[in-house]
């Protein structure tokens, strides 16, 4: 087991909270990146004090701030922060490796997986090269198809999140 990164103590978190062989199992430990932190605090710093300022003058409360005028403005970092977080969440497939037991529970890419590794022709097969040919070929389609049907999702999603996505991704450049 990967002992120096972790791995055994949020087993050992996730079991303890009864959340193996659920979805929370998978959900929980992944659902608050220190990245992810860092990027929307510097996203909110950089945005003008001014504003809340402004806001407080008006006569609107901390939440008020938070919710008619920061949040607005943080359209395209909240954006880019949830794709960051869906990504990572669907190409992950050993936590459900580890986690989840139950075939019914199990996300795409470990079925995907799964596929891939019983397509896999073993080299202690006896038979004809030609057969042997066509199974790697075969084996080789499986793979393709795979690829395609684990990001097409993703393929999908990106244009709706674009315009955001170019504005959210910047947040951490120089400025000149």
């Amino acid at each position: 087991m990967f002992v120096g990164g972790g791995l055994i103590p949020t087993y050992l978190l996730v079991k303890n909270l009864g959340m193996l062989d659920s979805v929370w199992a998978i959900i929980v430990p992944g659902a608050i990146n220190v990245w992810n932190i860092i990027l929307a605090r510097t996203y909110f710093s950089a945005l003008p004090k001014e504003l809340s300022e402004a806001a407080t003058i008006d006569g609107a409360n901390d939440l008020q701030i938070l919710f008619k005028v920061m949040l607005p403005l943080a359209k395209p970092i909240m954006f880019v922060l949830f794709l960051y977080a869906f990504v990572g969440q669907w190409n992950s497939y050993f936590d459900a490796m580890i986690y989840i037991k139950d075939p019914d529970l199990q996300p795409l890419q470990l079925v995907l997986r799964n596929i891939l590794i019983q397509n896999q022709p073993s080299q202690d097969m006896v038979g004809a090269n030609t057969a042997m040919a066509e199974m790697k070929q075969i084996a080789e389609l499986i793979k393709y198809a795979t690829i395609v049907i684990s990001s097409l999702p993703l393929i999908i999603m990106y244009p709706f999140f674009q315009k955001y996505f170019d504005k959210g991704v910047l947040v951490g450049s120089v400025k000149g």
